[in-house]
């Protein structure tokens, strides 16, 4: 089949870009031809949080990306539609994770159907934004009008779905592993190459650092009695933050963290991800709010139990004391999982349940639903 991506993909960086260029990686394989129809501009300087939406990396090799879609110009819009309407793929993917995108991508997706062939398939991120604005309920029912399937990636996300459209065509598919960031490798290597000392035991809080992934709660968490006396844990803070860094550095100094937080807070590239994951006994998701992650997904990479909150998806991916914790976003809980884990030793059961259920989540299962989606 002949299939456009829609979406973020290199020069951004990210995880969308990471998601978009994996999943035509893995349309190639099964013998599709694919394009990537990437942003000229993704977002205003003005509107974007961290320090530069763009990455340093080589290009991935093998795929075809071409920057055309402008978010903000309308007149850019029409062009780009009709562009893929006249090209007019089999299948054209939009990522959806953000309202602030329903109009360019509204746009052009209901330019794209009026060549009467190309079926438009999303995949959610978000139908309700962790951060709300006005008009994103506005926004994404005007993108709605013009897709014909939907991805949800969790439950939560999959019956969000309803909130827009009226009996769509859906199917629930897990976000897959992200096994695009360099291979496995041993601890001692990992700790060398973050410079780390290896007496102590990591654990790891990854990704970009906004407020409602709750990592103010997991500091808190450092400083409950049964974690203060444990000497030989620390946590590794590995992301940039997007928003006032004042409130956490405060959470720090309060609790006396200093020694037991390790701070590496800018952009990590993704050949260094694997270090920070391989170094890490536990990947710690404190998240207030949640839809999917796919910091879950890397850690299912590099076979690494994780402890996740009860919120959004999160909860459907982690087998709770199977290969991992879900419990309440609340530091004392959060305290207790750690507590558990370390003092119960339970990396090696819990590791080896987090790769026994790592196959559950190929990407071949999205390319199915996606094509059976556009074939309905």
């Amino acid at each position: 089949m002949n299939i456009v991506i829609m979406g973020t993909a290199h020069p951004y960086r990210g995880g969308l870009a990471a998601f978009n260029e994996r999943l035509a990686k893995q349309f190639i394989a099964e013998g599709h031809s694919v394009e990537i129809y990437n942003f000229s501009l993704q977002y205003p300087s003005i509107l974007f949080p961290g320090k530069t939406q763009y990455t340093d990396e080589a290009a991935p090799q093998g795929l075809k990306i071409e920057r055309k879609v402008n978010s903000i110009n309308p007149i850019n819009w029409f062009k780009v539609g009709k562009e893929l309407a006249k090209k007019a793929p089999d299948i054209l993917i939009v990522k959806f994770w953000l309202p602030f995108m329903g109009p360019s991508l509204g746009t052009i997706c209901r330019q794209v159907k009026k060549n009467q062939k190309t079926r438009v398939i999303c995949i959610a991120d978000n139908i309700i934004p962790h951060e709300h604005r006005p008009g994103d309920m506005l926004f994404t029912k005007y993108f709605s009008k013009g897709v014909d399937g939907w991805i949800g990636m969790s439950k939560e996300v999959y019956n969000d779905v309803l909130k827009v459209v009226t009996e769509p065509k859906r199917a629930l598919v897990p976000h897959p592993v992200f096994d695009n960031y360099g291979e496995v490798i041993s601890r001692e290597e990992a700790l060398s190459r973050l410079n780390l000392e290896s007496e102590f035991h990591y654990m790891l809080f990854f990704g970009f650092i906004r407020g409602y992934k709750g990592l103010d709660i997991l500091l808190k968490a450092m400083g409950e009695a049964s974690l203060t006396k444990r000497k030989d844990i620390k946590l590794i803070v590995a992301g940039e933050f997007y928003g006032d860094s004042a409130p956490y550095f405060k959470i720090i100094e309060d609790y006396n963290l200093e020694d037991r937080v390790v701070l590496r807070t800018d952009y990590i590239p993704n050949d260094a991800i694997n270090s920070y994951f391989c170094a890490s006994d536990l990947i710690v998701q404190p998240y207030k709010t949640a839809t999917q992650s796919g910091v879950t997904q890397i850690g299912y990479h590099f076979g690494k139990p994780m402890l996740v909150t009860n919120v959004g998806g999160l909860p459907e991916i982690i087998g709770d004391k199977v290969s991992g914790y879900v419990v309440e976003p609340d530091e004392k809980a959060i305290a207790a999982a750690i507590t558990d884990f370390y003092d119960n030793n339970r990396y090696d059961s819990f590791a080896a349940a987090t790769l026994e259920r790592k196959k559950e989540f190929e990407w071949d299962r999205l390319t199915e639903a996606i094509i059976n989606l556009a074939k309905a």
